[in-house]
């Protein structure tokens, strides 16, 4: 799995190819680390190009446009609305190929880097190898988590995973290296296909660009980020808020979109929570930074996180963390320190450890907020951006 390195001497640039079957508009995680590394490595002179679904199907195409405040090049492809999904386009997987020996014709890039192995990036790691063309493949995907959108029967189902695992097993083996964000979702990934050499790679975030508020709180405010999806589990977090004290009166932000929003709010209603959730949707960053700020307590329940960076994202804004004991969000939630985690699913158990974040000192809370500062720091992204360049040129990883 380790062609020879790119010959492209440390100091030159790079012509990159970056293949996402999710990117902006898309809102969700994977799409949004490869906006943040496309944009990095613009801002470290290298010529980034994007291979990415087009928003509809006759808006395909070669555009410049500006992601993270930089310019790059994306190649939109013609894509189609996935009817049981409320936002997701794809491309039609018996073009990939085509779609692939196009871009490749046209950008000639040094290195390939796939952010899916399901379609676009499935398409151009096969083209690329046969064209020499090393490619980092990066894994975001548990098939699990688009079970809700296959519109199979359930005993369909396992048929489909074990398909979907076999075929990026065949994908992922063609590529130079393998990276996941933590080293829980390498492990994963070894033992689901048989792959050796997973490198855990941190999504990456830039801790400057959030403000954290140390102070004490004037209420108790609850936030959680992320796709208003089944396996975000968002109605556990519902119905623990009905167990806390009323005297805490506390309250809960939901940033974010998905097909579950309406179950959800008819939830909440159900509850008695009226007045007490409010769901933003989709908001601009600058929203997003600053309920991120004055919240109280970031809350995760999500049963299927390779990272998470909306935890990150609360981290960076020095909030303590209650998060479910699953995936990797142990990874970033360590017990006590700067947060607690509960047993995924556990209503009870998710509604004590709340109660013990919302009622605890001002020492013992600022030591909690300190301690996701200094927690966030390993996850810069200009560490994440060395490790891929390093990766790019086939040269030692940075310690």
């Amino acid at each position: 799995m380790t062609p020879p390195a790119t010959d492209r001497s440390s100091s030159s640039p790079l012509t990159i190819l970056i293949a996402a079957d999710t990117f902006t508009p898309h809102v969700n995680g994977a799409a949004r680390f490869a906006e943040r590394l496309a944009a990095g490595l613009v801002a470290r002179g290298h010529d980034v190009h994007v291979s990415a679904p087009s928003a509809g199907h006759g808006n395909h195409g070669t555009f410049t446009e500006v992601v993270e405040g930089q310019p790059m090049t994306v190649h939109r492809l013609p894509a189609w609305r996935w009817r049981p999904h409320d936002w997701l386009t794809f491309v039609l997987p018996w073009m990939s190929k085509h779609y692939a020996r196009t871009v490749l014709d046209t950008v000639k890039p040094d290195v390939v880097h796939s952010q899916s192995h399901i379609v676009i990036g499935r398409g151009l790691t096969r083209e690329a190898r046969k064209r020499g063309i090393p490619v980092i493949a990066t894994n975001h995907v548990m098939a699990e988590n688009i079970l809700d959108f296959t519109t199979l029967p359930p005993l369909l189902d396992k048929i489909f995973v074990k398909l979907a695992w076999d075929d990026a097993a065949r994908t992922l083996h063609m590529s130079r290296a393998v990276t996941t964000p933590t080293r829980k979702a390498a492990d994963f990934l070894e033992q689901t296909i048989d792959i050796e050499g997973v490198i855990p790679v941190s999504c990456g975030i830039r801790a400057s660009d959030y403000t954290p508020d140390l102070s004490p709180r004037d209420a108790n405010r609850l936030v959680f980020v992320g796709r208003l999806t089944t396996e975000k589990q968002i109605d556990v977090v519902l119905r623990a808020m009905t167990k806390l004290d009323p005297a805490l009166e506390v309250t809960f932000d939901v940033v974010g979109t998905g097909d579950q929003r309406r179950a959800l709010e008819q939830l909440a209603e159900q509850l008695g929570l009226d007045g007490r959730v409010t769901f933003h949707g989709h908001t601009t960053d600058e929203q997003l930074r600053a309920l991120l700020t004055r919240a109280s307590v970031f809350v995760i329940a999500s049963i299927a996180e390779l990272q998470s960076i909306a935890t990150m994202e609360a981290m960076a804004s020095g909030l303590p963390i209650v998060g479910a004991d699953a995936m990797a969000l142990p990874h970033l939630v360590h017990d006590g320190e700067n947060g607690y985690l509960f047993r995924a699913g556990d209503v009870d158990d998710l509604a004590a450890k709340l109660t013990t974040v919302l009622t605890q000192t001002a020492e013992e809370r600022l030591r909690m907020q300190q301690a996701s500062l200094d927690g966030v720091k390993v996850h810069d992204m200009d560490r994440t951006l060395d490790t891929f360049e390093a990766l790019y040129r086939g040269e030692p990883i940075p310690a």
